[in-house]
């Protein structure tokens, strides 16, 4: 039983620091973009009727893939780092819905959003910041 439980750890830590890493370099070409890159990608905020400072928006979800999937990757600050990376997945969902995209279009949005929904509800496991440093989070 012991080694199974271990095995739930290596598991969690796997998907965590693999999602995480990810996650950030998917997001690294935007958080270094720029206002002109985080004003495109801020627009897609429109489809959810907010219309104002698109250049904030689009740095939250820049910041929210780097920093969030160096957050995860750790397993520091795991599930507020999880809550901003759903965030962003529901809105890239909502911007693909939106436009009409196929699954061939939403799904790696829909797949994120729910391993991130799942990983909020599991916690970053046994071998992660939170549980060493912040056990009471964890």
């Amino acid at each position: 039983m012991r080694k199974d439980k271990n095995l739930l750890q290596a598991g969690l830590l796997l998907l965590r620091v693999g999602i995480g890493v990810s996650i950030f370099f998917h997001g690294l070409p935007k958080i270094t973009g720029g206002p002109e890159t985080w004003t495109a990608i801020g627009g897609t905020m429109s489809n959810l009727g907010i219309n104002f400072a698109p250049t904030f928006w689009g740095f939250m979800a820049a910041f929210a893939e780097t920093i969030g999937g160096i957050l995860f990757a750790l397993g520091l600050f795991f599930r507020p780092a999880a809550l901003l990376l759903i965030g962003t997945m529901t809105v890239a969902l909502v911007m693909h819905f939106s436009q009409g995209d196929d699954f061939m279009k939403y799904g790696h949005a829909l797949d994120l959003l729910i391993v991130f929904a799942a990983a909020l509800l599991t916690g970053p496991g046994k071998y992660s910041f939170d549980a060493k440093y912040i056990p009471r989070i964890a």
